[in-house]
């Protein structure tokens, strides 16, 4: 497979979060500010000469402000304009997943030389969260086509349309099935099982872990369990999004999804590759102090802190304050058109 056909071009991108020239060209500003006034807070700094680990370790710092002060500057417009608190609450708890992200690395890259329980509990801290927050944009979703199933209402415009289940959830259970209260009920269930398995699973991995006793067949098990886990999540936010990719289109649901996707994304198949990399002895440890399993994990802290720039930049267009604000909103809803 090509590159040009793996990854998204950046007019994809511009489509689905920046709605003009102009929303570019103010986002530049931001970061160059931020940027301006976190270096104004050290005027007597010299970065010639810092040694690379200060650096990586001030770069990664000034990443961690910038996430927080984007995120923290949607957070306060949703709060100025708390018009539906359903809706925004589940919001607030989905943008705070990157700055979440980016302060968990950094505590991670602070204590480079960490015993594997403490990685592993920076990990899970990370993916019990991601786990609330999947099942926090399903709740979003429903509450977008004003389903509550506590309380049985299911609009009747959108009972009976059919649902077709892809390989291999076709080979246990029915391909073609109706939609109905039973059917949300189970796509909430599907999501809602990775908030319970995501968390029991990490609190048992890091006792293991503490007292010594984590075989490398445990640890494979717990991980094709989790993966069965959240892809069964994810699965039941896909299905959802193609049955109703019409009624949620003003919302822009692709592009709030693809802030959540692309987190774990880049978190989990980087990481990944970071191990082969260390398995082919392409990652090699020149300190006797510390092993090439830390260096790798320092290496994944670094890119997630980065990364998450990016991402709680994209979650500013997403997760936009425009349909609450009032005299925004029908601009809002006639660009989303």
């Amino acid at each position: 497979m090509s590159h040009s056909s793996s990854i998204p071009s950046l007019s994809i991108f511009s489509e689905l979060f920046f709605k003009s020239d102009f929303e570019l060209l103010i986002l530049e500003g931001d970061i160059c500010d931020s940027l301006d006034q976190t270096f104004k807070m050290f005027p007597g700094m010299d970065l010639t000469k810092m040694d690379p680990p200060t650096l990586t370790l001030l770069g990664s710092a000034c990443c961690v402000m910038l996430s927080l002060h984007f995120t923290f500057q949607l957070i306060s417009q949703h709060l100025f304009y708390w018009k539906n608190p359903k809706e925004q609450k589940a919001i607030l708890i989905i943008v705070s997943m990157a700055p979440l992200y980016a302060i968990d690395s950094f505590v991670g890259l602070l204590d480079i030389q960490g015993s594997k329980a403490f990685f592993t509990f920076l990990d899970s801290v990370k993916e019990c969260y991601e786990a609330l927050v999947i099942a926090k944009f399903m709740a979003l979703m429903y509450s977008y086509l004003n389903i509550s199933l506590s309380k049985n209402i299911v609009p009747d415009e959108i009972k009976g349309r059919e649902l077709h289940h892809s390989f291999p959830v076709s080979l246990f259970l029915p391909r073609t099935i109706r939609l109905d209260h039973a059917t949300l009920k189970m796509l909430k269930y599907w999501t809602w099982q990775f908030v319970v398995i995501r968390p029991v699973l990490s609190v048992l991995m890091i006792l293991l872990e503490t007292i010594g006793v984590f075989p490398s067949w445990l640890s494979w098990t717990f991980t094709i369990i989790l993966n069965i886990s959240v892809s069964m999540a994810l699965y039941a936010l896909v299905l959802f999004y193609h049955v109703f990719a019409k009624e949620l289109a003003p919302h822009n649901p692709l592009a709030k999804f693809m802030c959540i996707k692309g987190v774990v994304f880049f978190c989990f198949w980087q990481g990944i590759a970071l191990e082969v990399l260390a398995a082919f002895g392409i990652i090699k440890s020149n300190h006797f102090w510390l092993d090439v399993e830390h260096i790798q994990e320092a290496i994944q802290n670094v890119l997630v802190i980065v990364e998450m720039v990016f991402f709680s930049v994209l979650q500013q267009y997403a997760y936009h304050v425009a349909p609450y604000s009032g005299a925004d909103r029908a601009k809002f809803e006639k660009k989303n058109k």
